[in-house]
């Protein structure tokens, strides 16, 4: 059988991936690159894992009909972190070029936190600090990543704390500015998100431009130093946004969390 050249088939590949939260960079956040191989006698297509925590992964077809493939699309794949895993074997068509177009998602966590009750510690550095939205806030905090999530108006540069220890799974910094248009400034939000121990990940967003004070794959202390505070991205005024959130089913969710010094 002859098989499509493999430039052709690069040239046609789609990646998109999803990162979270309402200062999180979607749908193009560097979460999973795409990677076909030649195998025998079809392509092999494999996952790569760019964070420092697993990851889930969905790959199905950009447009048209899928090819023939085993396990046929959509098929999905647990990542670990920084690794790579064989998504699916694909098998092309004899005598169609350039037939293949994929789409590839990503989604940070695996399926499989079991997420404990655990006490967070304040995220800010700061004596007092409003919360000016809350569980459920109506302005952004209705869809499943953000709904359990608090808001923290805060000065700009005020100094950003881990809540609780674990591995820095993600960050995102350069960005600066704000506004109200979500398609424009929705992925415009400096962020670190943390990988604890139970697989649940605490996500800070709207961070300052150069506000990232940590390292993907640094280990975190809870009380440590992480970053500064800002007002980046989909946001009207400065303000510190954490969520503690689970991957489920490829989606990224919220989960309810207790906090010291805040009503139970």
């Amino acid at each position: 059988m002859r098989r499509p050249s493999l430039l052709l088939l690069l040239a046609c590949l789609c990646a998109v991936a999803s990162a979270a939260g309402d200062g999180a960079r979607d749908p193009h956040a560097d979460i999973v690159r795409l990677r076909i191989e030649p195998g025998d006698g079809d392509y092999l297509a494999w996952a790569d894992n760019l964070l420092a925590g697993p990851i889930e992964v969905r790959l199905d077809v950009a447009s048209g009909e899928p090819p023939s493939s085993q396990p046929a699309l959509p098929a999905r794949a647990g990542v670990p972190a920084g690794g790579s895993a064989l998504v699916a074997r694909l098998h092309a068509p004899d005598g169609r070029e350039g037939w293949l177009r994929l789409r590839l998602r990503g989604v940070p966590g695996s399926t499989n936190a079991r997420p404990r009750d655990v006490l967070y510690l304040p995220p800010l550095a700061a004596t007092k600090a409003r919360i000016d939205q809350g569980f459920e806030g109506e302005f952004s905090h209705q869809d499943a990543e953000n709904r359990y999530a608090l808001d923290f108006a805060t000065p700009v540069g005020t100094p950003v704390l881990a809540a609780r220890a674990g591995v820095v799974m993600q960050v995102q910094d350069g960005f600066r500015g704000h506004g109200l248009d979500y398609a424009r400034d929705g992925g415009r939000a400096n962020f670190i998100r943390i990988l604890h121990d139970d697989g649940s990940m605490a996500l800070y967003a709207h961070l300052a431009e150069g506000g990232v004070l940590v390292r993907v794959g640094e280990h975190v202390d809870a009380g440590q130093r992480i970053g500064l505070s800002g007002n980046t991205g989909y946001s009207t005024a400065p303000h510190l946004h954490f969520a503690v959130q689970v991957n489920r089913s490829l989606e990224l969710q919220s989960i309810r969390f207790r906090m010291r010094g805040l009503a139970e």
